[in-house]
């Protein structure tokens, strides 16, 4: 029986990428550097900041004192505009309150920086999570299980009785890593045969498809 479900966040809960795409162009044009069309940040996002930056550079600035300056600019740029355009999916705020009415603790295990995150999760979907945790300097990135063990260690749910829901093989990964369930999305910024090599046990289309996964995992 699933008594914990841990949901990444872009592209999973949320979908965030004009946002990202708008704050890390105008870094990259603020640098004098190409800029990049906003769907090939489907790809470059995923891993955390620091790899997006390093993602979107071009090769001969890709050295730790470049990245570092990029890193500083875009993290003030997204602050500033991370909920211009951010938005849940549809039909996730009705699958997370029916969820919690059926007392499953939920959480969220992101890469995103650990106040982003946050703070993004307050103004849009609020009141709902028991947990909420982005990349922070005492835990490793995922495809790391940390922030999976410290959930389930918070809320003494065993690693049989929880899942993760992500929309990248990033997240699949991680679910093996912390062998809980793995189950993926695709109406996130990957695709189904990513989720599918990575080692998705479910991939559902639409969020409502959750309830039924759960549901007969309880038979």
């Amino acid at each position: 029986m699933i008594k914990c479900c841990i949901f990444d966040l872009d592209g999973t809960l949320i979908d965030s990428l004009h946002d990202l795409a708008n704050a890390a162009n105008s870094t990259l044009a603020s640098f004098g550097l190409p800029v990049h069309d906003t769907e090939k940040y489907k790809q470059f996002v995923g891993n955390g900041v620091v790899k997006l930056m390093e993602r979107i550079l071009p090769d001969e600035y890709r050295t730790d004192t470049y990245k570092e300056k990029i890193f500083s600019v875009f993290s003030e740029n997204y602050s500033r505009c991370c909920l211009d355009f951010t938005k849940p999916y549809s039909g996730i705020s009705e699958i997370l309150e029916e969820l919690k009415k059926q007392n499953i603790v939920l959480a969220v295990a992101s890469n995103k920086p650990d106040d982003l995150a946050k703070k993004i999760i307050k103004n849009l979907l609020p009141d709902i999570f028991d947990d909420v945790f982005g990349k922070m300097a005492d835990t490793s990135a995922k495809p790391s299980p940390d922030l999976c063990l410290r959930i389930m260690q918070n809320h003494s749910v065993e690693a049989s009785a929880c899942a993760f829901i992500g929309d990248s093989y990033v997240d699949i990964l991680t679910a093996i890593n912390a062998k809980i369930l793995p189950i993926g999305v695709t109406w996130g910024f990957r695709s189904r045969d990513e989720l599918q090599n990575a080692g998705a046990r479910y991939i559902i289309n639409k969020p409502k498809e959750l309830l039924n996964i759960l549901k007969n995992r309880d038979v």
